[in-house]
């Protein structure tokens, strides 16, 4: 995936290599229109919204293709003039050849658009800046407002390509969007996948540069071995569940054996009696685990703060100095908030080469950072990547289109997941299924494994999604879900 400035500069490059003119608008134009065919085979009636520049180019040659193929075509322009683009306003000319209807003016975002069956929307590209106004923004609310199926072109007018964010009030709500050149961030994490829908592809035949994101696809996993036992796949202790809070740590329990650990002790922050998991007697309860020996915690995948309360602040110190790798969820990193040495240990815990995961939502990554939740998903790569630069370890960004980044790499955007898991427990699943890969790989690098559990934790989501019908999925169930996939 690439960005604003990556993409521009992708464009200029294949700009210099095409001799004939308008070459790249002419290619975009009509993989517009062959997938808008694909999309909606059975369409007559197609509206075209387009703007004035490159983006609204792309609708127009893309009309003038679907004229030539028998539909009804309507373009409503909004904004050109002779300060146009000169590709836009060859776009212009080309439809005009056509035949297409087109509608300029103070009339154009009012008049067309009525009973279409299709409508692409080629407002806004990924130049844009400030929020829609005047006629681009009504325009944008009728499309809304159509009731049909809308192909974006290249991003969906009003929304920003790197961050996902809304640059106003409204952005359009596309069926599907066809990225051309690159892939853009903004239509994978934040309210892009909300916008953008179904996401194509298409590079015009150009090569892009270095890409300053990608999204993430775990390598197929093999068969266990034959010749193995039980500890020959790792050790997962859970530290968690404050008074009250208890379930929290089962449930992460359970995800990190699920998940193929070969031995999880749950140590309860709740000074209650021990008690059992009478639906996984496999789970082993250890008191104060976390007072063990150094040679002890350094052989273990650990998970800490999953329902933790204030006390997980006191278990911390000895996990951060001595846990082989360590996944530091809700609690915990609200305690490394509130007390900066504990902020000092992980630093050093890093330099030592110790990995540790944070698994965040917004408002625990804005506590970290001293900002607010609302700017973390005002730019949520941005967000992620400097809190992993800050605390000097992996953060997975949790939310949709979860984000994986870790010091001086690129980051990751992951592209499952839906509505599903917004419901209670799935961060602790998330947190123990982490825990219990990572103790069966323990030289993977902590981004990859991070990246890696949000796939599979957000594809078992996906696979329970028409059932549901929009209801969330109950932790429990997402544990056997995830059990389903495995291989």
């Amino acid at each position: 995936m690439h960005n604003r400035a990556a993409t521009q500069a992708a464009e200029q490059a294949a700009r210099a290599l095409v001799d004939a003119p308008h070459a790249l608008m002419a290619r975009a134009g009509l993989a517009v229109a062959r997938l808008a065919l694909a999309l909606a085979p059975h369409s007559q009636r197609v509206w075209v919204a387009a703007g004035p520049g490159n983006n609204g180019g792309d609708g127009l040659v893309a009309a003038a293709h679907l004229r030539r193929a028998g539909r009804e075509v309507a373009v409503s322009l909004i904004g050109a003039s002779a300060a146009s683009p000169a590709d836009a306003r060859w776009a212009l000319a080309q439809a005009q050849q056509a035949g297409v209807e087109i509608v300029e003016g103070d009339d154009a975002s009012a008049r067309c658009g009525a009973h279409a069956d299709l409508v692409i929307d080629a407002l806004l590209g990924i130049g844009a800046s400030r929020p829609p106004e005047g006629g681009l923004a009504v325009c944008i609310g009728r499309i809304n407002a159509s009731g049909a199926p809308v192909l974006a072109v290249d991003i969906p007018s009003g929304l920003n390509a790197d961050t996902g964010a809304l640059w106003g009030s409204e952005a359009v709500r596309a069926t599907a969007t066809l990225s051309l050149l690159t892939l853009k961030p903004g239509t994978f994490t934040a309210l892009g996948r909300d916008h953008a829908g179904a996401n194509w592809l298409h590079t015009l035949g150009a090569a892009a540069g270095s890409p300053t994101a990608q999204l993430h696809v775990p390598p197929a996993r093999g068969a266990r071995l034959h010749a193995t036992h039980k500890g020959s796949h790792g050790d997962v202790a859970v530290v968690a569940g404050a008074p009250g809070m208890t379930g929290a740590a089962w449930l992460a329990a359970r995800a990190a054996l699920t998940a193929g650990a070969g031995r999880v002790y749950v140590s309860l922050l709740d000074e209650g009696p021990l008690s059992v998991d009478p639906l996984h007697p496999e789970l082993m309860a250890r008191a104060r685990w976390w007072l063990g020996t150094a040679a002890l915690l350094s052989r273990h995948t650990v998970v800490c703060g999953c329902g933790g309360g204030s006390d997980v602040a006191q278990v911390l110190p000895p996990l951060l100095a001595h846990a082989a790798r360590l996944v530091l969820d809700a609690d915990a990193l609200n305690a490394l908030t509130h007390d900066t040495s504990l902020a000092q240990q992980l630093r050093q815990r890093t330099a030592r080469g110790l990995p540790t995961v944070l698994t965040s939502h917004p408002q625990e990554a804005a506590r970290l950072l001293g900002t607010t939740a609302a700017q973390v998903q005002n730019d949520r790569l941005a967000a992620a990547a400097s809190l992993a630069e800050s605390l000097q370890c992996a953060v997975l960004l949790k939310g949709s289109g979860s984000v994986i980044a870790a010091p001086g790499a690129l980051p990751w955007i992951n592209p499952t997941g839906n509505a599903a898991l917004a419901g209670p427990g799935t961060g602790d699943v998330l947190a123990g299924w982490l825990a219990g890969r990572w103790a069966q790989e323990p030289d993977s690098p902590a981004q990859q494994v991070a990246a890696t559990a949000a796939w599979e934790h957000g594809r078992a989501a996906d696979e329970f999604a028409g059932a549901l019908h929009g209801q969330p999925l109950r932790a429990s169930s997402l544990i056997e879900a995830l059990a389903r996939g495995l291989p």
